[in-house]
């Protein structure tokens, strides 16, 4: 190991017993679960009747809030243990976190699994620059840029630098307004080390094929390219639309199943002998539950139903049911698969469910004709970087041709000011998140669950940023408890008083090797909620304190002075070598934009 990096390389051990007494003001790593009250869990299951998941892209809870005061920042002993310092070999260079204002940045560094396992380094968390430049020499660099660089290592710098920029209240106001007025967790997890799908499936379905794994059918070496379960990659879903390598068919329980006893009955009454056979005891039994079905929905930018054609705003792999045999096969359930614009119409129309679960995800060419600020053609500069105000995504993924972070934001505000102002507001529950850390910097090291074929473990992976949203939050609170992306599930099995996942015939023979929703260590993010708010012994949060006033207008008027905030102090000049915009892309020739 380089000398440099070896002199401020903690164990884990140290990190881990620095943070069980200081993360967060409670030992954020350490602190576990904390269980619901039988009296809290009623109350959330007599008033929350809407659910609303928004599931972001790419970026860890360093990265966004990692400089929000109170939280588990960069001003804790923990953080300082880090020195906050990495090693950049390409530019002999320490490297800190620094701010950016600039929300409108493309290049980025890989969310590979390879790269995430090599840049947490057993927990030590110090190897994220020189695992970013390590990772970014192996792989293709294409096209050249402008000024004719093709060398990986004059190309790769920017990436392992981009590693360690942050953000703040003067560019991303909103999130920042969310947790000032809601809940912000800051031991959250994702819950696998990856990219995207493998957050969104952890969500829908609380596992990413650990099931099928230690069934043996379909056990993948974890290759980089490499198709079976645990899912390890961005793979396309076997079922179209699809522009990519396909994933093979999954076919372990999600969300649906536990929401949906009528749909269940309907498909496995439906199934031919050896059809879906991994999922079919796990059908059957919640078909004869006896419990009222609970309306569903994932809902995404691009998305048309043809399966032979997505718009061009439209990743399909963020579309989680479309993974599925069982869902896509039968109209029962794949009826619930739309664009957004069908959530739109339907909460302004006054037109949801009395009750139910609303998966929200964005794209990379936003619907709204949202045009981010200093907006020009997409042509590269004289400097070999791309003009700001190129990219209109708003599913806030970090990386070449995708989305500027304040459409990003914008996109979170669009649906809780729809919400907060439609009828739903008084028993909703928004649930923001992202899928996956973006490859960027995080100091706390995530907890470790059952491994993977790999040999390193299923999860976790680095902090991500999470906010809950709802009438009943606590006001400006920061939770510490243990949650993960499984946590999600856990919530909603809460609310709807729902088995989880990890309990079902075909799912329970295989523990612990597949659904974490029954996992004791994990929260259900419940420690968001008031019980004072739910019982009607204080005034719930009003739609007004949730709503933001021209979102859609960039860049934004709200800043940190406006809000009152102060952020955590960290270096405003960006390190030597820094690209905002680079044109050097990792992605081969006609990949899609969004990974």
């Amino acid at each position: 190991m380089d000398a440099r990096r070896s002199a401020t390389r903690i164990t884990a051990a140290l990190l881990s017993s620095l943070c069980l007494a200081s993360c967060g003001g409670n030992g954020s790593t350490n602190h576990g679960a904390v269980p619901a009250s039988p009296q809290l869990r009623a109350l959330l299951q007599q008033r929350i009747k809407h659910v609303f998941v928004i599931v972001q892209e790419n970026h860890s809870f360093d990265q966004y809030f990692g400089t929000y005061p109170g939280a588990e920042n960069y001003g804790t002993a923990l953080a300082k243990a880090h020195g906050l310092k990495q090693w950049d070999p390409i530019g002999k260079q320490y490297v800190s976190p620094y701010k950016i204002t600039d929300p409108d940045i493309n290049s980025a560094p890989t969310n590979a699994r390879a790269f995430q396992e090599a840049a947490i380094d057993g927990g030590n968390m110090d190897n994220f620059v020189n695992g970013e430049e390590l990772y970014a020499s192996s792989q293709p660099i294409t096209p050249p840029n402008p000024n004719g660089v093709t060398t990986a290592t004059a190309a790769t710098q920017k990436y392992g630098l981009m590693t360690m920029a942050n953000y703040d209240c003067d560019t991303l106001p909103f999130l920042w307004k969310y947790a000032q007025t809601f809940t912000l967790f800051d031991n959250y997890f994702q819950a696998d080390t990856g990219p995207s799908s493998l957050g969104n499936m952890e969500v829908f379905a609380a596992q990413i094929g650990q099931t099928e794994a230690a069934q043996g059918g379909q056990a993948s070496n974890q290759n980089a390219s490499a198709i079976g379960d645990p899912l390890s990659n961005d793979d396309d879903p076997a079922y179209g639309p699809f522009s990519k390598d396909q994933q093979t068919p999954q076919t372990y329980a999600t969300m649906p199943v536990l929401l949906d006893p009528t749909a269940d009955g309907t498909v496995a009454s439906a199934a031919t002998s050896g059809q879906y056979p991994n999922i079919i005891a796990d059908l059957q039994a919640e078909a004869g539950s006896g419990r009222p079905s609970i309306s569903w929905g994932w809902y995404q930018e691009g998305f048309t139903g043809d399966p032979n054609q997505g718009l061009p705003d439209y990743s399909a792999h963020h579309n989680m049911p479309q993974y599925f045999d069982y869902i896509t096969q039968n109209n029962a359930f794949w009826q619930n698969v739309h664009g957004t614009a069908a959530l739109d119409a339907a909460i302004v129309g006054n037109a949801l469910p009395p009750s139910g679960v609303f998966y929200i995800k964005g794209g990379n060419d936003n619907p709204y004709g949202w045009k981010p600020a200093a907006a020009t053609t997409p042509t590269a500069d004289g400097a070999g970087t791309v003009a700001p105000g190129t990219y209109v995504g708003d599913d806030d993924h970090a990386g070449s041709g995708s989305s500027d972070h304040q459409l990003g934001e914008a996109f979170v505000a669009h649906w809780v000011n729809e919400i907060a102002n439609s009828a739903y507001w008084n028993d909703s529950a928004i649930i923001i998140t992202w899928d996956d850390s973006g490859g960027f910097y995080d100091h706390v090291p995530p907890p470790s669950f059952e491994s993977c074929p790999d040999g390193n473990p299923c999860g976790d992976g680095p902090r991500l940023p999470m906010l809950v949203i709802s009438p009943y939050a606590k006001n400006g609170a920061i939770v510490h408890d243990l949650n993960d992306s499984n946590s999600v599930p856990k919530f909603i099995e809460t609310v709807f008083n729902l088995p989880a996942l990890s309990s079902l015939p075909d799912e329970a023979k295989y523990m612990p090797q597949g659904p974490r929703d029954g996992n004791a260590q994990l929260g259900d993010l419940t420690g968001a909620f008031d019980i004072a708010k739910l019982s009607g012994g204080a005034a719930p949060i009003s739609a007004a304190a949730a709503s933001i006033p021209n979102y859609d207008v960039f860049p934004p008027a709200m800043s940190c002075k406006t809000l009152g905030l102060t952020p955590i102090a960290i270096p405003t000049t960006p390190p030597a070598g820094y690209v905002p915009r680079a044109v050097i892309r990792r992605m081969p020739a006609g990949a899609e934009k969004d990974d």
